[in-house]
């Protein structure tokens, strides 16, 4: 850890943080808009917002090799699966059930890491990792019993799209270990919004001709979760652990879902709280492991606030 400290307490910035990633999804469903419009203009924007800050890199961005660029193509692209799912998901389901689903990505970031980089982990990460898939079972299991299925469906995609994002840091975390955080962040965020515009046009979905409060809102949706949220995570890093921020990953549900209840009219039932609990016990849980020693690679906590909502 750094010994420096910010011009700001960390506890401060870290609340900051995670009440403006929370706000992520309330942005969402207020907008009109299809949300592959909705992440395509939230990345183009603050990809503009951070181009003044990357003069520095760019003789580094001239040094990347081919196979560099179509990881962070790979990268990219994985984060604009994300998007399209996660997002689409809170047109099905609440917002408590969609955010705590997405809160599971450490797990999937230690699953791909076993499997691609051989890291072992704790009977203890892996009891906490069985209570939080329990609890997102529970939340499931509550959905399919709907009538019409449909918060199922959200659910579901909120399960992919936290699949999407696991596979985005994992190559993330094979990238990092060569590029610098705001290089690979930038030309990732470029992928993705080319990605997306093709997804965009191929889909015959318009790209303008939307509303100013459509265009207010995808400027909050670059500020706030991304700017004031994602990018303010990763610049804490330089003044507390990983493991400290990555904690934030917490945060994002219980926030999401008092502001989905004072803004929106969303509530849980007693099932849901449940699941909703236990996973937010076994991320608990997960997340107070120390990684292995013999882990040689980056992390999973390293990564695992880059693309939080």
């Amino acid at each position: 850890m750094n010994p420096e400290k910010p011009p700001i307490p960390v506890a401060i910035l870290l609340f900051i943080g995670i009440t403006a990633i929370s706000f992520s999804s309330i942005f969402v469903k207020w907008s009109d808009a299809p949300v592959s419009i909705q992440a395509m203009y939230r990345l183009i924007l603050t990809m503009l917002f951070m181009l003044p800050f990357g003069i520095k890199y760019i003789s580094q961005a001239r040094k990347l090799k081919g196979t560099d660029i179509l990881k962070l193509m790979a990268s990219g692209m994985m984060l604009a699966v994300h998007f399209l799912l996660w997002m689409g998901s809170l047109q099905w389901t609440s917002v408590a059930s969609s955010t705590i689903i997405l809160a599971l990505q450490p797990v999937f970031v230690m699953i791909g890491a076993y499997v691609f980089f051989k890291e072992r982990t704790s009977v203890s990460a892996l009891s906490g990792m069985g209570i939080a898939f329990l609890g997102v079972f529970l939340l499931i299991g509550k959905s399919g019993m709907s009538g019409t299925g449909s918060h199922l469906t959200g659910d579901l995609m909120s399960l992919f799209g936290t699949g999407a994002i696991a596979a985005h840091m994992l190559l993330g975390q094979m990238l990092l270990k060569r590029i610098p955080s705001f290089l690979y962040s930038w030309f990732v965020f470029v992928f993705a919004a080319l990605f997306l515009a093709g997804y965009n046009v191929f889909s015959g979905i318009p790209l303008t001709g939307y509303a100013a409060k459509e265009w207010g809102i995808f400027a909050l949706l670059a500020v706030v979760p991304t700017v004031f949220g994602h990018l303010l995570f990763n610049w804490l890093m330089r003044y507390s652990s990983a493991s400290t921020v990555s904690m934030s990953v917490l945060g994002e549900p219980v926030g999401a879902s008092l502001l989905a209840f004072l803004l929106l009219n969303e509530s849980m039932n007693g099932l849901q709280a449940a699941g909703g609990a236990l996973v937010l016990l076994g991320l608990i849980l997960f997340l107070n492991v120390r990684p292995s020693k013999k882990a040689t690679a980056v992390a999973p906590t390293d990564l695992q606030t880059e693309s939080l909502g």
